[in-house]
């Protein structure tokens, strides 16, 4: 192996896809519930993905952002129509790096529009936030903290819930940043009368809301972006993960254009290929929830997932989340690792979240069929564990 050694791999990979069904090098099918971590928004091997890619391709790759993007002004165009407001965004690589464009708009808003700087960003526990040295800080979990990576740059606080939160803004505090649901935390989906009490007070302090969507956001939850299901609107909100559907691609969107030319800066970001695709998710993913298509596999997965919760209560404790990001809570006793593996050896993909819970991701599309082999797939499989 000529790789760092970074991940725990699984001792199997996959040479090609089809729709929510990956299969690997002796051609076994596998139930993918997992979408790449959220990534493939609309499975594998979409159609209008591969022809945008294809189209693309042949055109232009990239040119740098010296240069007009045509792609790029109308994906910020239709992320800005998506959100329902007037919205500038930034485009990246990944959800890490949108999260260091709001970390710096944030920084620069603190320093410009108070008489003394404000700088100092608050989180919640659990949270994740990305693996950069900021976003890592940013994150509200000591584990991502070691002390082989300090120092780290400071200014960045995190609290057991919201209200420790409020009261915690202080004189220095430019920003709040939360994930509506806590994707590595749990799927730990926020009381929705929280937030907003929490929206109204930052607005009153005018201070930034900002909302990590880097995996609850693009349709993941029902609609393009949680907030709206909390009946909030933040200042800034960051994407990636489903918004390429496999093409790398991060996007932070804020209402106050704070940033001059020279600020910040990305060169492969928001290029030819991943906004041009994009562009072709998004047009994909609105079809799938205009249809209906999109609330009815909503719909239909829950009440799997719930039929599964209820059939091995001596497993599952509960479930959590929202839409198709969806979480079963296990039992003190269970072994989420085993579990995992006789997913796998059973074909199924699941993935872990926190310290005890499974997690759900499957793309938005995924066929009835799909989760109905997955489910029959995961029944097996935890019927053979043994507590």
């Amino acid at each position: 192996m000529y790789l760092l050694d970074t991940y725990a791999r699984f001792d199997f990979g996959f040479e090609r896809g089809n729709g929510a069904t990956l299969f690997d090098k002796k051609g076994r099918d596998y139930i993918d519930f997992a979408s790449g971590i959220g990534v493939n928004s609309l499975g594998h091997a979409n159609k209008s993905i591969v022809k945008a890619i294809k189209e693309q391709s042949q055109k232009i790759l990239h040119s740098s952002n010296l240069y007009a993007i045509k792609p790029q002004e109308k994906l910020a165009k239709a992320i800005s129509k998506e959100l329902g407001f007037k919205a500038f965004s930034f485009f990246c690589n990944s959800g890490a790096e949108a999260n260091e464009c709001a970390i710096k708009l944030a920084r620069k808003y603190g320093a410009t529009n108070f008489k003394e700087k404000k700088f100092e960003i608050i989180t919640l526990k659990n949270s994740f936030h990305g693996r950069t040295l900021a976003t890592l800080k940013l994150t509200g979990q000591d584990k991502f903290h070691p002390e082989i990576y300090a120092p780290y740059i400071e200014g960045f606080k995190f609290y057991d819930g919201i209200d420790e939160i409020i009261k915690n803004i202080n004189e220095k505090t430019v920003a709040v940043m939360i994930e509506l649901v806590q994707g590595e935390g749990g799927i730990n989906a926020l009381d929705k009368s929280e937030v907003k009490r929490l929206a109204k007070v930052l607005k009153e302090k005018k201070l930034l809301f900002i909302t990590d969507e880097v995996q609850c956001g693009v349709y993941r939850t029902g609609e393009f972006v949680t907030s709206k299901l909390y009946g909030i609107k933040p200042d800034i909100i960051t994407f990636a993960k489903g918004l390429g559907a496999g093409v790398p691609i991060g996007a932070c969107a804020c209402r106050h254009s704070v940033f001059a030319p020279g600020d910040h800066g990305s060169t492969f970001g928001g290029n030819f290929l991943a906004t041009s695709t994009a562009l072709a998710v998004l047009s994909e993913l609105k079809k799938i929830k205009k249809s209906g298509k999109l609330d009815e596999t909503i719909e239909i997965f829950n009440e799997n997932l719930d039929a599964l919760c209820s059939k091995f209560p001596q497993i599952f404790d509960k479930k959590e989340g929202l839409g198709l990001m969806l979480g079963l809570s296990l039992k003190d006793e269970i072994d989420i690792s085993k579990l995992i593996n006789l997913a796998n050896k059973n074909r199924v993909l699941i993935l872990k979240s926190g310290v005890k819970t499974l997690r759900f991701l499957p793309s938005l599309n995924i066929k009835k069929s799909e989760i109905k082999e997955g489910f029959k797939r995961l029944t097996k499989a935890i019927s053979e564990y043994k507590i």
